[in-house]
């Protein structure tokens, strides 16, 4: 299911108006159709991927790992007047959702271990009405989570496995920074679980692994634009193919 159908930034920008509206990219684009049910933001650190993000889960009024408003992180403050000129689309809109950073996953974590006890409902608000995730996802497994998984990584999944729960719009920023690459062959499993139970995903990433999700949409962030490519054509991917197929070359040159 494809809830956000596009993302639109309104208004012209003054000559020095400092971040993120210095970014190029950011600065430059209009208009996102989104055409998939899993959209991959990409490029080099600096382009402007996590803080367009950012600035759509504001948006959109999404709550963090926590459970509290994104509109709540003082971190978040300089994003603001770039939420504001967003115009986001939706057909329909959904009521639930999630924005996942992997620093607010592990202070979730963290908090829940020195409690020891069981993380309250995440309450989404995107829109008029205010509602908390279910219980249950798709498959039937409780939404609470204590941060008890055997791994960081297993941890994680459990963690996206409950909390994106099916109908939502989700947010993640670069999932692969606690994924070893094994896990993120199974971030993409679950992704798929939860895309057929009409989810949507948005993800800020840097892992050749996750952006060959099968009918993924990618926007690059590369070269001051935000454009479209296919999964061949990134810069990320065939860096990543050249090293592995001779790592002595690259490793010489250093």
């Amino acid at each position: 299911m494809i809830f956000l159908r596009s993302i639109e930034r309104l208004g012209d920008v003054e000559a020095g108006s400092g971040f993120p509206f210095d970014l190029p990219p950011v600065r430059g684009f209009r208009k996102l159709e989104l055409t998939s049910p899993v959209t991959f933001f990409v490029g080099e650190n600096g382009t402007g991927k996590s803080t367009l993000l950012e600035a759509i889960g504001l948006r959109a009024k999404l709550p963090c790992a926590a459970g509290r408003p994104l509109d709540h992180d003082p971190a978040l403050v300089p994003i603001h007047p770039l939420a504001r000129s967003l115009r986001l689309v939706w057909a329909p809109q959904t009521k639930y959702g999630l924005f996942l950073r992997v620093e607010d996953f592990f202070h979730f974590a963290r908090e829940n271990r020195e409690k020891s006890e069981p993380a309250a409902a995440v309450t989404v608000s995107v829109g008029p009405e205010v509602r908390a995730i279910p219980e249950k996802n798709r498959s039937g497994e409780s939404a609470e989570y204590a941060g008890s998984g055997p791994s960081p990584g297993e941890s994680f999944l459990d963690f996206v496995r409950t909390h994106c729960t099916a109908g939502g719009l989700h947010l993640i920023d670069e999932p692969e920074a606690a994924l070893s690459p094994q896990r993120q062959l199974a971030l993409m499993s679950v992704l798929k679980s939860l895309v057929e139970d009409n989810a949507q995903f948005i993800i800020a990433t840097h892992s050749p692994i996750l952006l060959a999700y099968p009918g993924a949409q990618v926007f690059s962030f590369d070269d001051g634009n935000i454009v479209p490519v296919q999964y061949s054509e990134l810069p990320h991917v065939n860096f990543t193919r050249e090293f592995l197929r001779d790592p002595e070359r690259y490793l010489n040159d250093l």
